[in-house]
This record gives C-alpha cells, sequence and structure tokens, in this order.
C-alpha cells in the first residue's frame, strides 16, 4: 500500500456518498453510525460489503463514509461505488474483478423532475369531462 488513506466518491439516484479506506480490521461507520446502526435493512448491508468480499478485504479495511441525499437504497448504492472505486484506488489489479461483478458501472438512473401544472413528475390530474 502506498498512501495510508484512499478517497473515492459515488452517486446514486440523489444520494452522494464520499468514502475513505483506511487499513484495520473492517470497521465500516457511515454518518457516524457503525454499519448496522445506519443501514437496518440486511440486504443494504449486503450490498455494501459486496466490493469487500469479492475482493477479500473484508476484514482488513476500515471504511468511513459520509453519505447525503437520497433514500436508504439510493445510499447504499452510492457507498458501494464509492468503495469499489477506492479500492481500485488502492490497488489497480482489483479492477478488472469489481467490473467483471458489476462493482464499477455506476448507475444512470436519476429521478425525473416533477413538471409545472401536474402534481408530479407523470402523474397528471383527474380530467373531469363535465
Amino acid at each position: 500500500m502506498k498512501a495510508t488513506r484512499y478517497y473515492a466518491t459515488g452517486r446514486r439516484k440523489t444520494a452522494i456518498a464520499r468514502v475513505w479506506l483506511t487499513s484495520g480490521n473492517g470497521k465500516v461507520d457511515v454518518n457516524g453510525k457503525d454499519l448496522l446502526g445506519y443501514f437496518r435493512r440486511d440486504v443494504l448491508r449486503m450490498q455494501i460489503e459486496e466490493p469487500l468480499k469479492v475482493t477479500d478485504h473484508l476484514d482488513k479495511l476500515d471504511i468511513r463514509a459520509t453519505v447525503i441525499g437520497g433514500g436508504l437504497s439510493g445510499q447504499a448504492g452510492a457507498v458501494r461505488l464509492g468503495i469499489a472505486r477506492a479500492l481500485t484506488l488502492m490497488d489497480e489489479t482489483l479492477k478488472p474483478v469489481l467490473r467483471q461483478n458489476d462493482l464499477m458501472t455506476r448507475d444512470p438512473r436519476e429521478r425525473e423532475r416533477k413538471k409545472y401544472g401536474q402534481p408530479g413528475a407523470r402523474k397528471r390530474f383527474q380530467y373531469s369531462k363535465r
């Protein structure tokens, strides 16, 4: 390892995650809380740990993430992408493994804007013939 800390940004929907990796024993800290305290659903925790499991770094790195915007699902996706990007900064040889498991691809789907004169992006007010 060259540096002691690696930083990367991950985005998903309207969530933005700033992720720092340091060598340690597998402690994950999201917005000042531990992983179990912030992401209660098992699926979200598994999603975040996926890049670490694939590269066999689960108990070797400490992760500190700051997430803003979006919901929990989008935030988990943003943290996952941030971890994957930081791992490639740490070790370039991990990139093919992460790409093979579809962890380096940023999901381009964004929230559609609300249109004026209507209640939502696609929803319309009820049509009244009379």
